[in-house]
């Protein structure tokens, strides 16, 4: 039986619509933008912080600067107290993993399917569409300022050097999934044929939870 269902996605596919509302579904829990509240709350730090360094791998001078003279020397900032992305991708993978203990979740990116790769209580997803969908998912959310296919491709891009990086796994690679999904098909369609393909039987969930 899964306890948890990890749903990578392309910048702009819905993919995190499409989990929130599996997640509704299946009456799970939801591990999304909210895991960077969290985090922020348990580091006390801004959340401001967090988001910067979310799904983020760190710059060369910041790597640079950490390794061979320590951390905030640069800055001025006693090593230790310096909130970065090697921060943030430890914390959230401690986060991640104490959430699918406990069972019954969903978690959208963070490289959870590289964190949870092998159990088979889990399974994996990636949601994908064509790029003139995903302009117009992202002109109708943030603007057409954000909504160019260079825009898109670099968040893709930021979050393909996250995974390499912390977890040394290619994004794209099919083999990390259990299921891909084109959001073309229908937001609640894919919700469905997730549901379907883990054998979760929702009439019988429903009436056991109604009993």
């Amino acid at each position: 039986m899964y306890r948890a269902i990890t749903v990578a996605r392309e910048y702009g596919s819905g993919g995190g619509t499409i989990a929130a509302r599996l997640a509704a579904r299946l009456g799970w829990d939801l591990i999304d933008n909210s895991l960077i509240k969290q985090i922020a709350q348990a580091a006390n730090v801004d959340p401001e912080v967090c988001h910067e360094c979310d799904e983020r791998v760190d710059s060369w001078f910041h790597r640079l600067n950490k390794s061979t003279f320590g951390l905030g020397v640069f800055e001025g900032v006693a090593a230790g107290n310096v909130f970065d992305a090697d921060t943030m991708a430890s914390l959230t993978r401690k986060m991640i993993e104490e959430a699918v203990y406990q069972g019954n979740v969903v978690v959208v990116g963070r490289a959870a399917q590289c964190i949870l790769q092998g159990r088979p209580d889990v399974f994996h997803t990636f949601v994908y569409a064509s790029m003139e969908d995903r302009i117009r998912r992202i002109r109708e959310q943030y603007g057409s300022g954000f909504a160019t296919p260079d825009r898109i491709e670099e968040q893709d891009r930021l979050r393909a050097q996250y995974v390499e990086y912390y977890y040394k796994c290619d994004w794209r690679d099919v083999h990390l999934y259990d299921a891909l999904f084109c959001s073309l098909i229908g937001e609640d369609t894919v919700v469905s044929a997730i549901i379907t393909a883990m054998g979760v039987d929702m009439k019988q969930k429903d009436q056991m939870q109604h009993a």
